[in-house]
């Protein structure tokens, strides 16, 4: 019996037939979701189809006979010791004992079956509705019952998919065309609109191909400017058939919070700001080593500055007030070397409300707990949040625009911010999260699972979606998962000009499809586009679990970049995952590891020290495999050899596949950890000067550097090590320089609560910690002549690791080092770029002056690099450090960083 309900709000009722056309009335329904058949039973999918006429059933037992129900209506009830019904009928299954395929190697073991050849011509249509893997007794009862897998028989079915042009809205002149890969759906309709409020002017059929499992449709005029949405009729495990309303996963802009799908064609001159044509990204990297990388947020970067309009604060507007106290900064950096800012995420975002957000106002004591619980109160209806949690890959997010209902506004104003910064000499990349979804099933925010389901997320072994991520994890490894990927980052090359991307936790998605990635967003550049990304090795995939990952260990060879953690917690102090006592006993190598211990870091051992100082030389080496270091111990070692956990420590084939950091948008600020490393009684200055060796490190280090906007403004969020929902109160940057916001309250309970007892008690004393704008100004021109001095030549910035191999050499290694000084030597000879015949650095992390020797370079005529001697130079205690030719000493300042060249 056919059965109708209505799932959310009420709404006009449907047609029941499966194939029926979508009325009109339906596309305005409240409702985001209809059930046409309801399903009286849900079932795990612990089957998983490995190809078109294969399927395993992991861990089921021997006996009986395997049957394939299958229903138009989605009926079907399988329970044990009962007979199954509500199928429309079944398939016998053979034994299956060939060679299972690679891609599916994960599966835990089961018998396997094959469909008959007579059946197969028929599986194209009954994976448009339900399908049962069913193990029955002699008596034809029910022994166990399981759905499948989906995604294997999808892609060898309709493997041509994989090359399907034109998904989404297509205007052109006299006509626009549809269209939507839904290969499992019963019926397809789009729903037009010609405004972003108004009800639906029209509702078209679409046309179903049962070669690609694309639905099309054609409209005779050029609805550009208007909008739409997809009526899906599809078959949902545990509900039935359902009718979903849902906007398109190709879409390239929407109306506010994302209601409806806008319909452009991104090469109109009216979606493009006066000069758009014309705008071309500084010609400043000439190879990823060049690349010096400022990481920024949208919001962070105008919302708290007083010198940008109010109307255009937190918006991508703020980028074009070029005489704001935020672009000054910005421009500044440009002038002395920064090559690139990165944009935490600027696609459609499905956690910030896009109108009549809310914007709090906390108040409180340095280290009092209103203020988080009034960011917490709205932490969900607040402007802010990272961005880590995709609603729809192709289109800007409305929230940084001037006007979220108009489709074209984000468009325009985002491309218009990519000009801007191109005129302030900066290139522009974006972080992008193909890794995960917002969220899945049937909510009202999920799209890809409310057109295929089952097929865009991986599935765990009985069929629930993976979250390793933090959140709904996606299946790139699937054919159009993989596709969709690699369509969105060619549509943000190719039509908003960016020159590299960021991916978040790269290590989920396999390396094969960041290559061929890689080929499209270049051919679409016409130009090499640089491509890093967060490498780590976790969650289901981890160690090739289902393929070869474009983690740290597995892009060897690609030339795609990845974040390294080797130097970033060796300089830090312990590890990203510290909690309680652990992230203050564990020191780091300039917060006072071994030689100026904290209050509870009195325990470590001087070989500690020392490990981290070589761990530190494997990060200004740049990670390659094949460099050779004396460790402490005396030994010398290619850096493959060297043990980083149980990982090696030297990863990359090449030095433009490591990417250095000490601070990024994840976790406490260097400022922060330095907070709760340093002994309490470090002074203000002294911290600066801490944090400018961190900077330091990362600017002398072979590979990209990547920085954390406000690194160099001792940027504060009061301890918050997870600000991704801490709204604008602990996320602000002052580019006035006078507050970095240290001792703004207690951070967020839900990810820094078991703490508070620990981090009280410093922001108690928040006015003896807090830096003066005398020690904000330090450390902010310091970070620039460390640019500056990166900039000044390729030596700090090497191409190859053959370069690496030639031409770098630590000095004051070994068993008898100085422990607290890092020292090494570049020689420039013959190397294009290099402007000096060798450059020499050193880094003091010691309380004292230090002396150290180098035979080799005696009788050398060395001064201090230029930088240091300008008449601005921001750190005069480098200024004073020495070089004795006849011995080959050098006497180094205590806490500086200090560069000396050979001309």
């Amino acid at each position: 019996m056919t059965r109708l309900r209505i799932v959310a709000l009420a709404a006009t009722a449907l047609a029941t037939s499966a194939h029926a056309a979508v009325p009109l009335a339906s596309c305005d329904s409240p409702s985001f979701q209809q059930v046409l058949d309801a399903s009286s039973a849900t079932l795990d999918a612990r089957a998983v189809w490995l190809d078109g006429r294969t399927v395993q059933w992991p861990g089921a037992e021997a006996g009986g006979t395997f049957r394939l129900y299958y229903s138009a209506t989605a009926g079907i009830v399988a329970q044990a010791g009962a007979k199954v019904t509500g199928a429309d009928g079944a398939l016998p299954l053979d034994a299956f004992t060939g060679r299972l395929p690679e891609r599916f190697k994960y599966v835990a073991a089961g018998p396997a079956f094959a469909l008959r050849s007579a059946d197969l011509p028929r599986m194209n249509d009954l994976h448009r509705g339900q399908l049962v893997l069913v193990q029955e007794a002699l008596d034809g009862t029910v022994l166990a019952a399981t759905r499948i897998q989906v995604a294997g028989a999808l892609d060898d079915l309709y493997a041509p998919a994989g090359e399907l042009p034109d998904l989404g809205a297509t205007p052109r002149k006299g006509r626009t065309a549809f269209r939507l890969w839904a290969p499992t759906a019963r019926h397809v309709a789009v729903c037009t609109y010609d405004s972003a409020t108004g009800r639906a002017s029209a509702v078209h059929d679409m046309a179903f191909d049962a070669r690609t499992g694309a639905w099309s449709a054609q409209v005779a005029r050029d609805l550009s400017g208007s909008y739409y949405k997809y009526a899906v009729d599809v078959a949902v495990d545990g509900m039935g058939l359902v009718r979903n309303l849902v906007t398109d996963p190709y879409s390239v802009s929407l109306t506010t919070d994302s209601k409806r799908s806008y319909i452009a064609d991104l090469d109109s001159a009216r979606l493009k700001p006066k000069g758009w044509d014309a705008t071309r990204a500084p010609n400043t990297v000439k190879a990823q080593t060049d690349m010096v990388i400022y990481e920024l947020h949208v919001r962070d970067f105008s919302i708290n500055d007083p010198s940008v309009p109010a109307s255009k604060r937190g918006k991508y507007a703020a980028f074009g007030e070029t005489g704001s106290n935020g672009m000054r900064h910005l421009k500044a950096l440009a002038k002395v070397g920064l090559t690139d800012i990165h944009l935490l995420p600027v696609y459609d975002l499905g956690s910030v409300p896009e109108q009549d957000c809310a914007v709090p106002a906390p108040s409180g004591t340095p280290d009092g707990e209103s203020q988080q619980a009034l960011t917490r109160k709205t932490a969900e209806t607040d402007c802010f949040n990272w961005g880590y949690d995709p609603y729809h890959y192709n289109a800007p997010e409305g929230s940084y625009a001037s006007d979220p209902s108009d489709g074209a506004r984000r468009v325009i104003e985002l491309r218009q911010m990519v000009m801007d910064l191109h005129k302030a000499g900066l290139r522009v990349g974006v972080d992008v999260v193909y890794n995960h979804t917002f969220i899945a099933g049937q909510n009202e925010k999920s799209v890809l699972d409310r057109v295929v389901p089952g097929y865009y997320h991986r599935l765990n072994a009985v069929g629930g979606i993976e979250r390793s991520t933090c959140c709904d994890n996606t299946a790139t490894e699937n054919r159009m998962m993989a596709k969709l990927m690699i369509d969105s980052a060619e549509l943000w090359t190719r039509h908003y000009k960016l020159d590299s991307f960021r991916f978040d936790l790269m290590g989920h998605q396999p390396r094969d499809a960041m290559e061929r990635l890689q080929k499209r967003v270049d051919k679409a550049a016409g130009r090499h586009v640089q491509l890093i990304g967060e490498g780590w090795n976790f969650g289901e995939v981890a160690d090739g679990a289902r393929f070869v990952q474009a983690s740290q260990l597995s892009l060897n060879g690609s030339g795609i970049g990845s974040f390294s953690d080797r130097a970033r917690d060796a300089v830090r102090g312990g590890s990203a995952g510290d909690s309680g006592e652990a992230m203050v006993r564990r020191q780091g190598y300039i917060n006072g590891l071994v030689y100026d211990p904290n209050a509870l870091g009195g325990g470590h051992k001087a070989t500690d020290l020392l490990q981290a100082a070589d761990m530190i030389r494997v990060g200004l080496a740049g990670s390659v495999r094949r460099y050779r270091l004396q460790t402490f111990d005396g030994n010398t070692r290619k850096l493959e050899d060297i043990a980083y956990g149980n990982q090696p420590a030297g990863y990359a084939s090449q030095p433009g596949e490591v990417v250095n950091y000490v601070e990024n948008h994840d976790n406490q600020t260097l400022f922060d950890i330095n907070v709760l490393k340093l002994p309490l009684a470090t002074s203000t200055a002294d911290r600066a000067r801490v944090q400018v060796l961190g900077m330091a490190i990362n600017a002398f280090s072979q590979g990209v550097a990547y920085y954390h906007a406000g690194i160099d403004t001792l940027r504060s969020k009061s301890l918050d090590k997870n600000s991704f929902n801490s709204g604008d109160w602990f996320n602000r940057i002052d580019w006035r320089y006078q507050d970095n916001y240290f001792g703004t309250g207690l951070p967020q309970s839900d990810d820094n609560g078991k703490d508070w007892p620990l981090l009280k008690p410093y922001l108690a004393q928040a006015e003896a910690i807090k830096p003066r704008p005398a020690d904000i100004a330090f450390a902010r021109d310091a970070f620039r002549d460390l640019l500056a001095i990166r900039a000044s030549s390729t030596l700090l910035r090497m191409r190859t690791t053959d370069d690496i191999v030639q031409r770098l050499r630590f000095f004051n290694t070994g068993p008898q080092q100085e422990a607290t000084v890092l020292a090494a030597w570049l020689d420039g000879r013959n190397y294009a770029g290099a402007q000096y015949a060798g450059i020499g650095y050193l880094v003091n992390v010691d309380k004292v002056e230090k002396r150290i020797t180098d035979a080799a370079l005696r009788g050398k005529a060395l001064r201090l690099h230029p930088v240091h001697t300008a008449p601005g130079a921001a750190d005069k205690r480098a200024a004073q450090a020495l070089f004795d030719s006849a011995t080959g000493s050098f006497t180094v300042p205590a806490r500086t960083a200090v560069v000396f060249v050979e001309q």
